[in-house]
């Protein structure tokens, strides 16, 4: 079969899930460095796209996650079908991500089997998650020749930095670059089985700043408690950038960082692909599934009987995965990377980026 030439990924919804997806799209332009890769993305995470030289093109399919919408679907299937792609790498396992390229008359269409997909899915690859564990890996596997063609060591994501931007951002909000720095992504969008208490992060911001380090604090809307806690925790070096940030504002100010602290959210792998050093702190989820994939990262976990349940929250009400996880650990973390002094590190991961 004839390499293609036009490739369409249908790419995930979630902000971290797209980020792993750079794995995927790196791969494909090892493989095929002529062909044009362009990607169908939501308007919340298009963005990023711009950001990840290997993809020619984002187009956009403004659908709310979950929603079927099949009238806005048939239209998209036929502004597609003008592309005149070769094939189209489905990354969701449902039928609705499927649907489109089904529409648009794409003659390979690849994926996982998923839920009703049946024909909508052609080229149906198989997924041995003991040999490939990372979700990472799930994507990048999907971008191999044919279906049981081994997949070799993934190329980690790495955003591009806008190095103008950069300057215009640290401009802006008047960041003092002269002392260390501390990222911080506390929010968890998924459910509060996923975020290290509140009170937690307060603390550890105020042991920061009591040593001279200056506090970054990244989140949206729903996190506007919780960052300017945070911010009042750290009067000298705190800055609050919750809700005054974009994505790619994330991208270019990370990169900055000394080290970046997150729950196991968007924006902490948002982080990952251009922090140098990231602290990801894991409850309700596996660690050794979607860990930070950045040049230094060290997992907390604390492992209990009840882990990995991926609940939205905890299904005990006792939340004891992350309450439990100690402010000492994290600021060990911050401070001495991969310290024995560090009671809940499930892993310190470095690589030469």
């Amino acid at each position: 079969m004839r390499p293609p030439a036009r490739i369409l990924v249908v790419g995930p919804s979630w902000i971290g899930d797209m980020v792993m997806a750079q794995s995927l799209f790196m791969g494909l332009r090892a493989r095929l460095p002529e062909a044009t890769i362009d990607v169908l993305a939501p308007a919340a995470t298009a963005s990023l796209l711009a950001r990840m030289p290997e993809v020619n093109d984002a187009v956009v399919m403004d659908i709310d996650h979950g929603e079927f919408a099949l009238a806005r679907r048939r239209e998209a299937a036929r502004r597609l079908s003008a592309r005149g792609y070769d094939q189209a790498i489905v990354l969701q396992r449902s039928a609705k991500a499927a649907l489109v390229p089904w529409l648009a008359g794409i003659p390979q269409r690849t994926g996982y089997r998923g839920e009703l997909r049946y024909g909508l899915i052609n080229d149906v690859r198989t997924l041995d998650k003991s040999r490939y564990p990372l979700k990472a890996e799930h994507y990048a596997l999907l971008g191999t020749a044919a279906e049981g063609e081994p997949l070799g060591e993934i190329a980690y994501p790495r955003l591009a930095i806008e190095a103008d931007h950069q300057r215009d951002l640290v401009a802006r909000f008047s960041l003092d670059l002269k002392r260390p720095i501390v990222g911080f992504a506390a929010g968890a969008a998924y459910g509060g089985a996923k975020a290290w208490p509140a009170r937690h992060y307060a603390r550890l911001a105020g042991e920061l700043d009591a040593r001279g380090w200056a506090c970054w604090i990244f989140g949206s809307a729903p996190d506007r408690e919780i960052a300017e806690a945070m911010q009042a925790a750290a009067p000298r070096h705190g800055v609050n950038l919750a809700e005054r940030t974009s994505l790619t504002d994330i991208v270019d100010l990370a990169a900055l960082s000394t080290r970046f602290v997150g729950n196991d959210t968007g924006v902490m792998h948002l982080a990952s692909a251009a922090a140098p050093s990231v602290v990801g702190l894991y409850g309700s989820t596996d660690p050794d599934y979607a860990p930070p994939l950045t040049t230094e990262s060290q997992r907390l976990w604390r492992g209990m009987d009840c882990s990995p349940c991926r609940a939205r929250e905890c299904p005990l009400g006792h939340h004891a995965c992350l309450e439990d996880m100690p402010v000492a650990d994290v600021l060990s973390a911050c401070l001495e990377p991969g310290s024995p002094a560090i009671a809940n590190l499930h892993a310190v991961t470095r690589t030469h980026g």
